[in-house]
C-alpha cells in the first residue's frame, strides 16, 4: 500500500526564503531546537553531535508540505517518483524489510513496532544548524513565520517530569541466544554464509515515556555522530547511531561501515589499553574486512570504473560509550544514476546483514524472533541538488505511544571465531546506553 500526496498535480522547484541568525554556542541552542520542534506532528531532527567535519551541524525538519509512505512492494521505485516530483528537501527512513523489494525475500517475524517500512515528507519549516549559526529556510508564504519561530526556540525549555523506570524484557533469553549464536556458527562451518548480523530485541510493555528527554538522556550519555529524533504522529525513534549507512555530495558516494566494538574505561591508561586491544583484534579485523568487501561490491555496480577506494580500514574511533572499529570506502558515482537507484544498490547495508548479502538476510530471518522494523535500516534526508546523507538505525529507541510500547534492538557480528558467550556479552554493551535511560529514575 502506498499514500502519498496527490502526485497527479504539478509540483515546481520550492522557493525557500533563507535567514541566518548568527550565535555564539550552537551546542546549547540545539536542545531548545528540538524541544520547540517537537510540538509538530511530523519531526525530524540530526545532529552530528560536532564530529561533522562540513559547516553543517545537523538539521531540524517539522511539518509536512506533502510526505510518501508505503510497504515494500516497489517501494524504491514509488520513492524515485516522490523525489523527482517534489524537487525538494526530503526527511525520512528506510525500514529494514525494505530487503524485500530488493530481493525475493519474506520477513514474517512479530513486529510489535507498527512502523510502515517507508516514510519521507517535505518539510514546511527546515532549519540547518551551523558552527556558527541557525539558517532557516522557509517558503516564501511562511516567511513571516521566521522571526515568531526564531523568538519561540530562544525561550524553550525542557519539560521536567518525572520518569518511571520500565521493565526491561527479552525477547529471547541467554540459552536462547546461544543456542541462536550456535545454529548460525553451523551455517557458516558448512559454508553457506561466512558472516551474519544476529539481532535480538528487548522491549517493554504498557510503557509511558517522554519521548523528547529520553532523547535528550540518550544523547547527552552516547553523543554520537549520527544522533536522530524522528517522530511521525505516535511513532517515534530516538537515535544515538555512530555509523553512516551511504553519503553523496555531488559526484562522489561514502559508506562507513562499523565492525568491531570495544568499552572505553573510565582510567586513561586502561581506556588505552582498550583500543590497542581492539586494533589487535584478529576476530574483529576479519568481521571488518569481510563487510568492507561487500560495500566495496555493492558499490562497484554504481561506480565509475576503477574508482572504488578503501581510504581508511579498521580505523579506532572513540566515542562517549565505546570505541569503534570503522572503514570508510568511497566512489565515484556513474552519470545519470538516479540517486535512489544509488541507494537501492547498497541496500541493506551489509554491517547489518552479512556475507553473502542475500544468504545472510534469509538465514537472520530464521535466526530472530522479531521483525527488524526501522531498526537496521536508515535514516536522513535527500537535498534539492540530489545529494543524500544516511544513518544506520543502531543504538535506537522505538516508541508506538498509542501501544505504549518501547523497544530496542542490538547484533553482533557472527563469524566463525564467533564465541556466543562473548557475543552475547557484545550485545549486552550496545544495550548499555537505552536501557540506562529507560531503567534508571531521572527528574
Amino acid at each position: 500500500m502506498v499514500r502519498l500526496l496527490n502526485l497527479q498535480i504539478q509540483f515546481t522547484p520550492m522557493q525557500r526564503i533563507q535567514k541566518l541568525f548568527k550565535v555564539d554556542n550552537v551546542s546549547k541552542i540545539k536542545d531548545k531546537l528540538l524541544i520547540w520542534g517537537a510540538q509538530y506532528n511530523t519531526v525530524a531532527w540530526l545532529d552530528s553531535n560536532s564530529n561533522n567535519k562540513t559547516n553543517i551541524e545537523g538539521f531540524l525538519a517539522v511539518d509536512q508540505i506533502s510526505f510518501i509512505t508505503t510497504d515494500y512492494q516497489n517501494a524504491f521505485e514509488q520513492l524515485k517518483l516522490y523525489i523527482d516530483k517534489i524537487q525538494d528537501y526530503a526527511f525520512g527512513y528506510l525500514g529494514y524489510d525494505l530487503k524485500n523489494d530488493v530481493e525475493k525475500l519474506s520477513s514474517d517475524n512479530i513486529d510489535e513496532t507498527g512502523f510502515p517500512d517507508l516514510y519521507f515528507f517535505q518539510p514546511k519549516k527546515l532549519i540547518e544548524v551551523q558552527k556558527d549559526g541557525v539558517l532557516f529556510r522557509y517558503p516564501e508564504d511562511l516567511v513571516d513565520d521566521i522571526e515568531k519561530d526564531w523568538n519561540a526556540i530562544l525561550t524553550s525549555k525542557k519539560e521536567e517530569v518525572t520518569k518511571t523506570p520500565l521493565d526491561i524484557q527479552h525477547r529471547i533469553d541467554k540459552k536462547t541466544y546461544i543456542k541462536q549464536v550456535e545454529k548460525a556458527l553451523n551455517e557458516i562451518h558448512k559454508g553457506e554464509v561466512y558472516e551474519l548480523n544476529f539481532c535480538q530485541e528487548f522491549y517493554a510493555k504498557n510503557a509511558n515515556i517522554h519521548p523528547v528527554n529520553t532523547y535528550l538522556d540518550l544523547n547527552t550519555i552516547s553523543q554520537a555522530p549520527f544522533a536522530t529524533f524522528l517522530k511521525l504522529n505516535d511513532l517515534f525513534l530516538l537515535s544515538a547511531s555512530p555509523e553512516r549507512f551511504l553519503q553523496k555530495k555531488q559526484d562522489t558516494l561514502v559508506s562507513e561501515p562499523i565492525k568491531g566494538t570495544a568499552r572505553r574505561r573510565t582510567l586513561p591508561e586502561k581506556d588505552a589499553s582498550q583500543i590497542e586491544l581492539l586494533q589487535n583484534n584478529t576476530k574483529e579485523i576479519a568481521e571488518n574486512i569481510m563487510i568492507v568487501d561487500l560495500v566495496r561490491n555493492d558499490l562497484s555496480h554504481i561506480a565509475q570504473k576503477g574508482t572504488v577506494k578503501v581510504s581508511e580500514l579498521c580505523k579506532i574511533y572513540t566515542f562517549k560509550q565505546v570505541h569503534q572499529m570503522i572503514s570508510t570506502i568511497t566512489c565515484k558515482i556513474k552519470p545519470n544514476i538516479h540517486i535512489v537507484d544509488a541507494i537501492k544498490a547498497c541496500y541493506p547495508m551489509g554491517s547489518m546483514t552479512g556475507a553473502p548479502k542475500i544468504a545472510a538476510m534469509k538465514f537472520i530471518e530464521d535466526l530472530e524472533a522479531s521483525k527488524r522494523g526501522i531498526y537496521s535500516g536508515a535514516v536522513g534526508y535527500f537535498t534539492p541538488d540530489q545529494n543524500f546523507d544516511f544513518n544506520v538505525v543502531i543504538r535506537s529507541i522505538v516508541y508506538n505511544q498509542t501501544k505504549k510500547y518501547v523497544s530496542f534492538s542490538v547484533g553482533s557480528a557472527i563469524t566463525a571465531k564467533a564465541n556466543p558467550e562473548q557475543e552475547y556479552d557484545e550485545c549486552l554493551l550496545k544495550a548499555k546506553a537505552m536501557r540506562e535511560v529507560l531503567s534508571t529514575p531521572q527528574q
